[in-house]
């Protein structure tokens, strides 16, 4: 609930008091103190840093229901106060039911919607806030949020393929990694028992195996300690300007992945460039936009750099063909765009072809990484099992050879 900083004067005494007060809007507050025998001098609301509230951050899958729903009842022909009532009652996750009632609350005192969504940065990006007030001033709410719902959707079932695929070969390398430890520590040694009382030189890749393993048994908990460093040094570095600068470069020039997640990232690009620019937001706000939700600063530097040259004159086209980092498919249709005035339906198609070869390849990847594990896993159990095995081949020479 909204809190409000207030001045007043008590009506017995006329002494000053300055304190806050919950209410539900300021009318509310301002009643309550009414009814304490305080006359109210000076009013406002209390909010976080920069006008924003602590709300929290919500998952994308309740950001469409709700962005979907939102834009049915509207175009039903419900209040947006009565429609955000509707879904704040019936929205099974706390948090989101917090910011539906909050941005309820401040719709019914006075601000408009897109407003009120500015108030929840985390939930709302400034994509979604944009979109929203450029429906409220076009008179075009539903709409506007039928499609951003269509994007949003689109949005999550990408990011739902890539987790997909990538789910399986991740479990299974860490199932190998474990088996590996666990032979290493446990299995090995058994057979390095029963070989020390042969008395004869192990073949070379048994014995290379069992050094390994009392390296392992010796040192385990520090190569443990070292790798979670490695890992959380890694992911610090990626974090800072330099090292995100210098992942997000590489990144997209990695065999088959990065080809991945430079056209996941043209996608992006390209379907909040059409959706932006379809609302009526204006070309220099749209760039300023979609340069935060690209999720590379390579694209992030060379859109803003468009967005330079655009104010100098030149062509949305023309100013993004001067960066390699897109490619001249884009270029050339967004060039038709321009010339037959349908910028936003060019992009839509670019982005709906990019999502199927991203699918494409995704498929194609998993096809081909299920008989790689098994290679994989295959070449490093049985390796070490043959090792293990050897002087058990050879038994016969290292017994004579101990007689």
């Amino acid at each position: 609930m909204p809190l409000f900083a207030y001045t007043a004067r008590e009506t017995a005494t006329g002494r000053e008091i300055r304190n806050t007060v919950d209410a539900a809007s300021e009318q509310a507050a301002i009643a309550t103190l009414l009814n304490r025998n305080l006359l109210v001098v000076e009013i406002r609301e209390k909010v976080a840093k920069r006008g924003q509230t602590k709300g929290g951050k919500v998952s994308l899958n309740d950001l469409v229901v709700f962005t979907r729903q939102l834009a049915t009842m509207i175009d039903a022909g419900i209040a947006i106060v009565q429609s955000l009532q509707a879904l704040a009652e019936q929205t099974p996750n706390k948090i989101m039911r917090d910011t539906i009632h909050d941005i309820c609350t401040r719709v019914e005192s006075g601000e408009s919607f897109s407003e009120a969504l500015t108030r929840h940065p985390k939930a709302f990006n400034r994509l979604y806030v944009s979109m929203v007030a450029a429906g409220e001033k076009g008179g075009l709410l539903a709409e506007i949020l039928a499609r951003l719902a269509t994007y949003l959707e689109n949005t999550e079932r990408l990011r739902k393929k890539v987790k997909t695929a990538l789910m399986y070969p991740t479990v299974v390398t860490i199932v190998a990694i474990v088996i590996t430890i666990f032979l290493l520590v446990r299995v090995v040694p058994t057979f390095k028992e029963v070989y020390s009382g042969f008395g004869e030189k192990l073949p070379a890749p048994t014995q290379f195996l069992m050094d390994i393993s009392e390296l392992i048994q010796h040192f385990l908990v520090y190569l443990i300690v070292l790798a979670g460093a490695g890992v959380w040094g890694w992911l610090y570095f990626i974090k800072t300007p330099k090292g995100r600068d210098f992942w997000d470069t590489q990144r997209i020039k990695l065999p088959i992945f990065g080809q991945i997640a430079h056209k996941i990232c043209l996608a992006r690009f390209t379907r909040t460039l059409a959706s932006l620019v379809r609302s009526g937001v204006p070309i220099l706000e749209v760039l300023q936009i979609v340069s935060q939700t690209v999720d590379n600063t390579v694209m992030e530097k060379a859109i803003k750099a468009s967005a330079t040259d655009i104010t100098q004159g030149a062509g949305i086209s023309a100013a993004l063909g001067r960066h390699p980092v897109f490619p001249s498919m884009i270029i050339r249709m967004l060039t038709a765009g321009e010339q037959t005035g349908n910028i936003d339906s060019m992009l839509e198609r670019v982005s709906d072809f990019l999502d199927e070869e991203i699918e494409a390849t995704l498929s194609g990847l998993m096809s081909l990484i299920e008989p790689l594990l098994i290679v994989f896993l295959g070449v490093v159990i049985g390796g070490m099992v043959i090792c293990m095995f050897l002087p058990i081949f050879n038994l016969a020479n290292i017994v004579q050879g101990g007689h």
